[in-house]
């Protein structure tokens, strides 16, 4: 069986309520009707029977609930996304082998609570939240309970980045064009968020923790040497604030956690950077994903398969192991 761990779904009770209750979404929702596998399943499937034996582990797509509204909105849009992916998981168990949860971290305790009765009651693998909260970034103290949570529960965080064309490229832009926001952006702030994390000691608190990074962890296996031996000196480029404690107060050399997270494969087809991942995190820390239907299946699926890889780094980056993340599939 191929698991595809990354797919995502916008069921059709969610996308009604989201325009109901944030009608200022238009362009968003617009987008989102686009693409039309999102919803549509009689299409999904058909796209889905490209590959043999194949099936999904589907979430939310972009945007993320902090994105759509307040904490209010969120919640109640998370229960009922929560609701309907389990509905299609038990519909559609030769599809769906689970899915993340959505949650709104606006409110960390609500968001906390929403995981707990989406994996204990509904049968969620684990959650999926994105690089930043509303642009707060996730190293604010306020979200370590909802990390200590997932790691009680020994279930996996799905990390998926947001950005906006409201981030510019330029200071003297308004805002970002020819979609850079997305090509480059959305890698960087991955990287960034992943970095933030190391820094603060998040796998010294949980050094068991899975996160899963969408496309192959950003840009951090490509850039390792300056993210290792380059962040070495961290703080002899910065006279404005004093860093030299962030590094000494990590119980193992930096570069080591960043190999703690999952990557995936996610990256439209192509080879270079997937061949990149996987000498980066090692084949036990790759899994098989495509983005669909944003990305292609059977393109991503024939990319993987095509790579010269040992018979055990393709079973890991093929077909998501038994006991990964702690739970039965």
């Amino acid at each position: 069986m191929i698991i595809d761990i990354y797919t995502h779904i916008a069921p059709k009770t969610f996308l009604d309520r989201m325009v109901t209750l944030a009608p200022k979404l238009g362009n968003i929702v617009n987008r989102l009707l686009s693409v039309k596998p999102l919803y549509d399943l009689d299409i999904r499937f058909r796209d889905m029977d490209t590959v043999q034996d194949y099936r999904q582990l589907v979430s939310l797509p972009t945007p993320s609930l902090e994105e759509i509204g307040p904490v209010e909105t969120g919640r109640e849009l998370a229960r009922i996304a929560n609701t309907e992916l389990a509905e299609l998981c038990r519909k559609h168990p030769d599809r769906f082998i689970g899915f993340a949860a959505a949650v709104h971290l606006g409110d960390v305790e609500a968001a906390i609570r929403e995981a707990d009765h989406a994996i204990h009651q509904l049968g969620a693998k684990g959650v999926l939240i994105y690089n930043h909260v509303d642009g707060v970034p996730l190293d604010d103290k306020r979200f370590r309970p909802f990390f200590a949570a997932m790691a009680e529960w020994k279930r996996p965080i799905w990390l998926h980045p947001t950005r906006s064309a409201a981030v510019s490229d330029y200071a003297s832009e308004a805002k970002s064009r020819f979609e850079m926001w997305w090509c480059f952006g959305w890698p960087y702030d991955t990287s960034v968020a992943m970095t933030r994390l190391v820094f603060d000691g998040l796998f010294d608190r949980h050094p068991d923790l899975d996160i899963i990074t969408h496309h192959m962890g950003g840009m951090i296996p490509f850039f390792d040497g300056r993210v290792g031996p380059g962040l070495d000196v961290l703080g002899a480029r910065t006279s404005d604030e004093d860093y030299s404690q962030i590094l000494p107060s990590l119980k193992k050399p930096h570069m080591e956690y960043f190999k703690q997270f999952h990557g995936d494969t996610a990256m439209f087809g192509a080879t270079t950077g997937v061949k990149c991942g996987l000498d980066f995190f090692g084949p036990s820390k790759v899994v098989f994903a495509t983005d669909s239907p944003v990305g292609p299946i059977k393109k991503t699926f024939d990319g993987v398969n095509s790579m010269d890889l040992k018979p055990s780094a393709k079973r890991f980056s093929m077909a998501m192991p038994q006991n990964f993340c702690g739970f039965d599939l």
